[in-house]
């Protein structure tokens, strides 16, 4: 879960940092994060699952709760820190699993927002090529 976590996190970072230079590897390791957080999410359904605790509903109170956390300015690990660190192993679990699928959605957008970019403009090799076919009409 560590790993999967931890993936997740470097590979949004490292395809952040490609952008100025390839879309290409920035669909590919935003497409690598989203698949390692999903396993961490089938992980921790697998945690509640194997001590027969619950999976809150999007209608759960507490999850009602952790939509009204994430819709606030800025929030950071303290916004949450009270559900993380719960004693309740179900709570803890719950408000993980929350902050997973909030994750990502937003990664699903970002996906989606890249692959129309690079449809619309190319990668980097095709926009050399047509700033190099510009600059040399121009100079003719």
């Amino acid at each position: 879960m560590i790993q999967g976590a931890r993936s997740g996190k470097q590979n949004i970072l490292e395809g952040s940092q490609a952008s100025g230079t390839s879309k290409e590897t920035e669909i590919k390791l935003t497409n690598v994060a989203r698949a390692s957080l999903e396993e961490l999410l089938e992980d921790y359904r697998d945690f509640l699952r194997v001590r027969n605790l619950e999976e809150w509903s999007k209608d759960h109170r507490f999850t009602r709760r952790l939509r009204q956390l994430n819709r606030q300015p800025n929030p950071n690990y303290q916004t949450f820190q009270q559900g993380i660190e719960n004693p309740d192993p179900a709570i803890g679990a719950n408000v993980l699993i929350g902050l997973i699928k909030v994750t990502n959605y937003l990664l699903d957008q970002q996906l989606r927002q890249l692959e129309q970019a690079f449809l619309r403009e190319g990668g980097l090799r095709e926009r050399m090529t047509r700033a190099r076919l510009a600059e040399r009409a121009r100079l003719r």
